[in-house]
């Protein structure tokens, strides 16, 4: 499978044309994705945001090199949600000569390169290749599974959770949960710490409801949401995400599901636009960042993105992906090399900040560290809610936030690191 550069992709050589004017050579990132099927969308935003960033590095002069400057390009490959075909990506993407990998939206997808490249790197040391993760965010990455090669920028699942619970522990209106998910990896994760977490926080509330479902292939969810509402169920805990949270959430209002819905990924995707004014006070959202932060420099953030794709559907801004990649310029510059050793050193002690966020990566296991925010759905206009979501007219405010050193959990890496 060869690499076939996206329409943002192309938009954005056509928007920097002189760019190649530059003496030195770009610096290409491989971008490997789901990027066709019935999760494409959430590829297809996370190219936008990476597109973005850089966009914004090659603005200020690219990667400043002893040997020159250089550009950042992204070159997208699409793994059409398998495990297999992101495999195939990966040995496409090392012909092809790129050295730097990225990918998030798959658990499953990111520990199965994360094998491969740490096999890859013993194999063919004078080849080797990192791996900076935005989104896959099994807690096994950084624990048992951690590797010198790969970087998590999205704070993993148990995190995530804890950061809903500081909500759900005050929701008194809770007394019954339904627990629901997605049947590989990640999902099982999610439901195991939802399980563990409800114990030691809620251990009043009743768990009615324990199910796993195929990832992406589930057409109707109508079946699932009848047995929610039938189960007197309050609230449901997911960490769905693309279509398996859209159409879970669209059945629930069809059958005239009236809970809540804790999740990781409720603020935008459509999700929003579907539940409209049923939405109100009533899904959660967890994530590092939204586009109602309070704060100026938050706000023209937000709006910078928007005037960069104005279009509704393309409204999802993720400030990882953006820390991501100041980080990886930043190590670069630090390292004046490419070479995926030296980069790594420096990545595994970056720091950066952007419009008023901060991050580290936390050098023991390759888990960035940054503040949490848990939001509620209201309408636009409403006190916290400047912004909607994809022109939906409802946004998110922001309920809770928690510091860095609040989010922050131990692990149990034990990292295997190269001399060189």
């Amino acid at each position: 499978m060869r690499a076939f550069f996206s329409r943002w992709s192309l938009f954005f050589w056509i928007a920097c044309l002189p760019a190649l004017s530059w003496a030195q050579a770009p610096v290409r990132i491989a971008m490997i994705e789901t990027l066709s099927g019935p999760l494409a969308a959430g590829g297809e935003a996370a190219l936008r945001n990476l597109v973005w960033a850089t966009e914004r590095v090659n603005a200020r002069g690219g990667i400043k090199l002893n040997s020159g400057a250089r550009p950042l390009q992204m070159v997208r490959y699409d793994s059409k949600g398998q495990v297999e075909e992101a495999l195939s990506a990966l040995r496409s993407a090392i012909d092809d000569g790129i050295r730097i990998v990225m990918q998030g939206n798959s658990s499953a997808v990111a520990a199965a390169l994360v094998d491969a490249i740490g096999k890859h790197n013993e194999r063919e040391p004078g080849k080797r290749v990192i791996f900076l993760n935005y989104a896959a965010v099994d807690p096994a990455l950084t624990n048992e599974r951690c590797s010198f090669w790969h970087f998590r920028f999205d704070a993993h699942a148990d995190m995530r959770m804890a950061a809903l619970m500081q909500v759900l522990r005050e929701d008194r209106s809770v007394q019954k949960v339904y627990l629901i998910g997605q049947d590989y990896s990640f999902g099982q994760a999610v439901l195991r710490e939802g399980r563990r977490q409800l114990t030691l926080v809620r251990p009043d509330v009743q768990i009615v409801g324990d199910e796993l479902h195929p990832l992406g292939r589930v057409k109707d969810f109508i079946p699932y949401a009848t047995k929610i509402k039938a189960s007197g169920a309050q609230a449901v805990l997911t960490g769905n995400f693309g279509s398996d949270l859209t159409l879970l959430v669209r059945a629930a209002r069809d059958v005239g599901f009236e809970g809540k819905f804790y999740t990781f990924y409720g603020n935008a995707l459509g999700v929003p636009g579907v539940l409209a004014e049923a939405g109100v006070g009533k899904v959660v959202a967890v994530a590092e960042w939204f586009a109602n932060v309070p704060g100026e420099a938050a706000q023209n953030f937000y709006q910078s993105f928007r005037q960069r794709f104005p279009r509704p559907q393309d409204d999802y801004i993720h400030m990882r992906m953006q820390l991501m990649m100041e980080a990886l310029a930043q190590s670069i510059e630090k390292a004046q090399s490419l070479e995926a050793f030296a980069v790594a050193q420096e990545l595994g002690r970056a720091e950066v900040a952007l419009a008023g966020h901060t991050g580290r990566m936390r050098s023991a296991d390759h888990q960035f560290q940054q503040a949490l925010r848990v939001v509620l759905m209201d309408k636009q206009g409403s006190a916290g809610v400047r912004f909607d979501a994809e022109g939906s007219g409802y946004g998110f405010r922001v309920i809770r936030s928690l510091s860095a050193d609040q989010a922050e959990q131990a692990h149990g890496c034990k990292m295997d690191r190269p001399q060189r």
